[in-house]
């Protein structure tokens, strides 16, 4: 059984949604903290924080960025530095609001990142990362699908079923879609923080990936000794949809080994 507490903090002036799930009965595992995509929210994750609380037995908690999900607004236009702003700025403080100690930072792509930024740009007491499709730099690949990924919300019923899951569909798509079509984002890069990551990681990326190559954790784990990879076949950007089974599985071995500082 699960305990689901909704929650709304603020950080950095804005309204922040949060979720919290706890087991009855908890393990000695750290807690973890979910950090969704660049369209993403916490309902947008659907039964997987849940899923993930009840395998390892310890507490999940998932939010929505400002912009996101029931969240307040985000400003726009986004920079961009956005996911550094959400990496140094609000997920530190968030993490010390909730007294969550020594948390797992669990990312998927744009998440993924502020995780990376997080752990290696601040002093933020963390035991690992789990990230799926993290971007560390900008490929051609993840420039192309975001521009079909505009084609898609301008002529179909896209802006109707991500409306299902934000309070302003639209700012969440254009603020994330026009930064990174943007021509100054070509050039983001977040390599520098890599060598000061000290926490192990699990980096986790779909074979399939129509985002991104497998250079991005690759290029993790040359940098991060301490680097698990988990490389997917027939999965695409989101192995926690395409690959449950297979990501629950990674994060419990992962957890549960001598490799995370509880």
């Amino acid at each position: 059984m699960l305990n689901r507490i909704e929650e709304f903090h603020t950080v950095e002036g804005v309204s922040l949604e949060v979720v919290r799930l706890r087991p009855e009965e908890y393990s000695s595992n750290p807690p973890i903290v979910m950090l969704h995509e660049g369209l993403g929210s916490v309902a947008m994750w659907k039964d997987f924080p849940e899923r993930l609380a009840a395998s390892t037995a310890t507490e999940v908690i998932a939010y929505s960025r400002a912009g996101y999900g029931r969240s307040g607004p985000a400003k726009l236009p986004r920079t961009v530095r956005y996911m550094h702003d959400e990496g140094l700025k609000v997920l530190p403080r968030l993490i010390d609001l909730l007294e969550m100690e020594k948390p797992i930072l669990f990312g998927h792509s744009d998440g993924g990142s502020i995780a990376l930024i997080c752990a290696g740009g601040t002093e933020t007491a963390l035991s690992g990362l789990v990230i799926m499709a993290p971007h560390i730099f900008v490929e051609q690949i993840t420039v192309d699908s975001i521009a079909q990924a505009k084609e898609v919300w301008q002529t179909t019923d896209l802006p109707d079923r991500l409306g299902r899951f934000h309070d302003d569909a639209e700012a969440a798509f254009i603020g994330w879609n026009d930064i990174w079509l943007h021509s100054d984002f070509f050039h983001w890069n977040i390599e520098e923080y890599l060598s000061a990551i000290q926490v192990p990681v699990l980096a986790i990326q779909g074979q399939n990936d129509e985002y991104g190559s497998m250079v991005q954790i690759d290029g993790i784990a040359r940098v991060i000794p301490n680097t698990l990879l988990l490389k997917l076949p027939n999965c695409r950007h989101s192995p926690h949809k395409d690959q449950p089974e297979a990501v629950l599985a990674a994060c419990n071995q992962f957890i549960d080994s001598q490799m995370v500082c509880k």
